[in-house]
């Protein structure tokens, strides 16, 4: 789906220098100023690059079952939240505060599996994951197992910043939220949807079935099971930063924690290679140690971002994973690498307009 005319116009006189997946990276064009003008001044003339890429996870909605309008309401929460990044990155802000703002719109929208929309556990209630990576100084912050924070991914970023942790979880998480002036829901109930809540079912009622070898065949799906949202960019000044955020995996037991808020799995950034946030079975991600080897393999091994999301991509399917990234290096290169039916995704191409996609 296209945006209105009116908004890509004005998009397209924002220059955006970002590379979009296969398109050729040029070199940077020198300004060229009068004989007396200074190098520095020509440098402060030179295009900065800036870019954003936003995931609404890799468990998607089966093709067949996909109706238009559904297909049109993920595709305007990934617009959203592109436009909530993208505004900040042009203003010449933080890439840290762009993928904050990135994913605060998709906890938000209960399409995709993270605040509002988070799955259920095995016991009816929700638990929260998220993080944040500033890849100037590689701090981080990860919250995990939260049950009242409407977007984790803020509460994330103050465990950061004022908490002097890295991750915190549960009801000390949500203690220090308290202490730092964030509100507390007072129960659960502005995270149900009906969606979630029969995926619950269908996946009971299924686990029941295959217990007696009886009964209704129910096809659990990838949209059914799990999801994860994240935001990567870099700003203006070089920054790179990632964020993350998911309800989990429908059915989990109470406590579980997946690779969301661990840092160098589902989450990393650093200013010397990329900014990675992953989605998938977290499980096999955490053991793949997943965003951080990416990371490693553009740093020792000299390879290229694609290059080496693809390679960590097929080392966790051969450990029977699957699932996708999103990443963007220190040049604006991009990759969105996965290996599931389909995945929630968008980036900004190098003209200022909104590239959003599902399946392959």
């Amino acid at each position: 789906m296209k945006l209105p005319d009116a908004l890509n116009c004005f998009f397209a006189l924002m220059l955006f220098s970002a590379a979009a997946p296969d398109l050729a990276q040029e070199p940077a064009r020198s300004v060229t100023g009068s004989p007396e003008q200074a190098p520095e001044d020509q440098s402060k003339m030179q295009t900065k690059k800036f870019g954003l890429v936003v995931h609404g996870g890799a468990g998607t909605i089966d093709r067949s079952k996909m109706t238009l309008e559904r297909e049109r309401e993920y595709r305007v929460g990934l617009e959203r939240a592109l436009a909530a990044g993208y505004e900040i990155l042009k203003r010449g802000g933080s890439s840290l505060d762009a993928t904050e703002a990135a994913v605060r719109v998709l906890e938000d929208d209960p399409h995709f599996n993270a605040g509002k929309g988070a799955v259920f556990t095995s016991a009816g209630t929700n638990e929260l994951d998220a993080a944040v990576m500033d890849g100037k100084t590689l701090k981080a912050g990860a919250v995990a197992a939260i049950k009242h924070i409407k977007n984790p991914v803020s509460l994330a970023r103050l465990v950061m910043e004022k908490s002097g942790h890295v991750m915190m979880d549960g009801e000390g998480a949500e203690a220090f939220a308290q202490e730092n002036g964030v509100e507390l829901l007072p129960d659960q109930k502005y995270f149900y949807t009906q969606e979630r809540w029969d995926a619950l079912q269908k996946i009971k009622t299924a686990e029941k079935h295959r217990t007696g070898h009886a009964g209704k065949a129910f096809v659990i799906t990838d949209q059914d099971r799990h999801g994860t949202v994240g935001a990567v960019a870099l700003d203006q000044n070089g920054d790179l930063a990632a964020a993350t955020s998911t309800g989990g995996t429908t059915n989990k037991r109470p406590g579980r924690v997946g690779d969301s808020p661990v840092i160098g799995a589902g989450t990393y950034a650093n200013n010397a290679t990329c900014a990675v946030s992953a989605t998938g079975d977290g499980e096999y991600f955490i053991r793949a140690t997943v965003a951080h080897d990416v990371s490693a393999l553009m740093e020792y091994r000299g390879m290229s971002l694609k290059e080496a999301a693809q390679t960590v991509l097929e080392k966790v399917a051969k450990l029977g994973g699957a699932g996708g990234l999103i990443a963007i290096d220190l040049q604006g290169n991009i990759a969105l690498p996965f290996n599931t039916s389909g995945m929630y995704r968008g980036y900004v191409d190098p003209n200022g307009k909104f590239v959003v996609e599902i399946y392959k």
